[in-house]
């Protein structure tokens, strides 16, 4: 298995896996074009896995200049349970700490328990004192 930085040529592939693992998680920010433009604001942050060839997990990950975050972390079904998640979830922490930011956030659905066990066993602490609010900037 190879881990290597995200490339937007990777984006087909790539959202074929999303259809798959994090389908209800996408939105208009996930189209090519916005991805695109985060690849290249958080270059060499996002990650894929490749074996023989085949992009089998991602992640995409950035900073805003103060806190990191993890979005669309995904592993194909038949090859999870095999350290592909921590692999990529650990190169893209150490991305994102070579920058200077000192923490990393990931949004995390609460009926996904997987997720939830995943990143608990990975050392990240799940919050009870904030709630995330969202406002959709064309509504305003």
């Amino acid at each position: 298995m190879i881990i290597r930085p995200m490339k937007i040529e990777d984006y087909d592939e790539i959202f074929a896996m999303w259809q798959i693992t994090t389908k209800r998680a996408l939105s208009k920010a996930d189209e090519r074009s916005q991805i695109e433009r985060y690849l290249i604001r958080n270059e060499g942050m996002s990650q894929v896995a490749v074996v023989d060839g085949k992009i089998v997990g991602t992640v995409l990950a950035g900073h805003d200049g103060r806190r990191g975050f993890i979005h669309h972390m995904a592993v194909l079904p038949e090859y999870r349970r095999r350290h592909i998640g921590h692999k990529l979830a650990q190169k893209a922490i150490e991305c994102i700490a070579a920058d200077g930011i000192d923490k990393t956030h990931i949004f995390c659905y609460q009926n996904n328990e997987t997720g939830q066990n995943f990143w608990k066993d990975f050392g990240f602490e799940k919050r009870d004192d904030v709630f995330v609010f969202s406002y959709n900037n064309e509504r305003g």
